[in-house]
């Protein structure tokens, strides 16, 4: 069983920050590329930054500059810096990862969503 946990979520007002962490737990033999999405009220889920194991990272354009994406591979836990929060930016975070594991000689590789965890930013 492998589960994806998050926290760090809550209400911080308009230009405050926020940190966000997710992480992977289970019988897992590897974790690939992790990332974060979310999805507004109304609106369609959007990546909003991802990063490979290697550390390479990809963010949207409308979070560059203001948020952070980081790993530890050791711990599993990938994290989402947020700074200078607007109000566009509230919505409910989801955690994804590329996790393999293993199963007698055979391994699998999968994706995984995390439950969410809701921001809001507002004053």
């Amino acid at each position: 069983q492998v589960q994806l946990v998050e926290s760090g979520g809550g209400l911080v007002q308009p230009g405050g920050p926020l940190r966000l962490s997710c992480a992977a737990a289970g019988s897992i033999a590897s974790v690939g590329a992790m990332g974060w999405y979310r999805q507004a009220p109304g609106k369609q889920r959007e990546l909003v930054a991802s990063i490979m194991w290697s550390g390479r990272t990809n963010y949207a354009d409308s979070v560059k500059g203001r948020f952070t994406i980081s790993r530890d591979n050791a711990k599993r836990t990938t994290y989402l810096n947020c700074d200078s929060l607007r109000p566009e930016d509230t919505a409910v975070y989801y955690c994804n990862a590329e996790i393999t594991t293993k199963s007698g000689s055979f391994f699998s590789t999968n994706t995984h969503w995390g439950q969410g965890t809701l921001v809001t930013v507002s004053s």
